[in-house]
């Protein structure tokens, strides 16, 4: 059967996003120096032919698993890509993670589910208007309650079992998060910029991690590959 794919983007859409701006060399991890061009300005250029190659890798292994149906778990902490993350994840209906990684997200993701039971709980009795039942002070302490689950929780409702994959943005920063997926032999995508190591990563994608535009485009290129593997498990 033909694969019908959308193409990756190009160079000059790649240029446009400014996805081949890097760090200050003072920055740069020794893991990274094959996906350079060189410097300008005390500053690391990203070599687009390989960030190109690199996505491309990255979203063939994507549509597999659009097509096999599993879940990737999206990870963007950082204000520059908050946002643009949890919009691409609620696209397909991924879980997703744009505060802080809670420890135990996949090691212990029995517990998680609890706190994830408890804040559908707490919906389900303020949509049936059961939480009436509680004092105005218990209702108070309970609204608190289901704000710190709504923020920490909420992106993981969809996160019923270990995921087939992690895609994050800027693997320095989501560090905690990478290791945990490792521990549990779960691949990870990463848009990583000149100041990570991308030697631990699954299927590294080296580019501008910083920049909204940047991140815009290599999330939306994730989520058309998982739309695209979708299409063809429908067909098949």
């Amino acid at each position: 059967m033909q694969k019908n794919t959308k193409e990756t983007p190009n160079m000059e859409a790649l240029l446009k996003a400014g996805a081949h701006f890097g760090y200050s060399r003072t920055r740069r991890h020794p893991s990274i120096k094959k996906s350079l061009l060189g410097s300008k300005n005390h500053s690391d250029v990203i070599d687009l032919e390989k960030t190109s190659q690199m996505l491309e890798t990255a979203c063939d292994f994507v549509r597999e698993l659009g097509k096999q149906g599993k879940q990737i778990i999206f990870v963007g902490s950082k204000p520059e890509a908050r946002d643009i993350v949890k919009e691409a994840a609620q696209s397909i209906d991924m879980p997703f993670v744009t505060e802080r990684w809670l420890g135990g997200t996949l090691t212990n993701l029995s517990e998680i589910r609890k706190r994830v039971e408890r804040l559908l709980q707490i919906n389900d009795e303020k949509e049936k208007g059961t939480i009436a039942r509680y004092t105005k002070k218990e209702r108070l302490v309970i609204d608190l309650e289901l704000g710190r689950l709504n923020r920490y929780f909420f992106g993981l409702i969809s996160l019923k079992s270990i995921p087939g994959a992690m895609f994050v943005i800027d693997s320095k920063k989501e560090a905690i998060a990478i290791a945990e997926a490792k521990n549990v032999k779960v691949p990870v995508i990463s848009l990583s910029n000149s100041d990570c190591d991308v030697s631990v990563i699954t299927y590294p994608i080296v580019g501008n991690d910083a920049s909204t535009s940047s991140i815009q485009l290599f999330v939306e290129s994730i989520v058309n590959a998982y739309q695209e593997g979708m299409s063809m498990r429908e067909v098949v």
